[in-house]
């Protein structure tokens, strides 16, 4: 199942080891959030806004992991 978060103000929020596979955030706005250990494999985040977020062993939308990606995943999207 994926979670329909498009639009979603989720700015600063613990979305620390979340499951947000094929997850739709889509314009969301996840500014400050912490998605530490946070599963984001098949996310959509288009035109979402990623300023500061919190990136630690974070599956990226395209599989990879934040850790080898310079601890982000703004590239892999």
């Amino acid at each position: 199942s994926s979670a329909d978060l498009s639009n979603a103000d989720l700015s600063n929020a613990s979305l620390y080891n979340t499951n947000l596979r094929n997850a739709d955030l889509s314009g969301a706005d996840l500014s400050g959030a912490d998605l530490s250990y946070a599963d984001m494999s098949g996310a959509d985040l288009s035109n979402t806004d990623l300023s500061g977020v919190i990136w630690y062993y974070t599956i990226c939308p395209d599989f990879t992991t934040s850790d080898n990606n310079g601890n982000t995943c703004v590239n892999n999207l």
